[in-house]
């Protein structure tokens, strides 16, 4: 895995990008997200920012546990911060995906759970299995699993999604956290 990470870290550089990601062909979780924000992208440390102390919250580790390749791989659809856009972060490049993804998969040696994180990621490993909305597919979780674990992205954003959907917080964090500490 790490001849893997350097040519992907390489491939990024000479195209004037910052890649962050974090692999472990013995992960017993990878975490696939949309693309490092711009503070993740500064630091170089995947989900150093207030998504990344939610989601850990959300699964029930530690930094120490979460940023353990052994324990944790993160993988995003885009390695690299894809720019501002007028709304928001500019979408992931899928591209990224295509080209890097299989082959960081094919040397997982414990087919690791993929923790699906915000529709970007779910697009594009769940894609037409996938339920009429993002709310339906991450509350259907039971019906992806052993294979995924789809969630909403945990940014501040998303307090609104939240509000209206108290299953997220009542069922479905305890059912991850109940999934992870199984495996760790």
């Amino acid at each position: 895995m790490k001849e893997l990470s350097e040519k992907i870290i390489q491939y990024y550089r000479e195209r004037g990008k910052r890649a962050v990601f974090q692999l472990g062909e013995d992960s017993k979780f990878i975490i696939i997200s949309q693309a490092p924000g711009k503070k993740v992208h500064d630091t170089g440390t995947p989900w150093n920012d207030m998504s990344g102390r939610t989601l850990r919250s959300w699964l029930g580790v530690t930094d120490d546990q979460f940023y353990n390749p052994r324990l944790f791989s993160i993988m995003p659809v885009d390695f690299c911060y894809p720019g501002k856009g007028p709304h928001g972060d500019l979408p992931p490049d899928k591209s990224c995906a295509d080209t890097w993804h299989p082959k960081i998969l094919a040397k997982m040696k414990n087919n690791p759970v993929k923790i699906l994180i915000g529709k970007y990621a779910i697009d594009y490993y769940l894609g037409t299995s996938q339920k009429e909305s993002l709310a339906n597919t991450v509350r259907s979780y039971k019906d992806y699993l052993p294979a995924c674990f789809p969630l909403i992205h945990p940014s501040p954003r998303n307090k609104k999604w939240l509000t209206d959907h108290p299953w997220f917080l009542n069922e479905t964090v305890p059912a991850l956290k109940q999934l992870i500490a199984s495996r760790l």
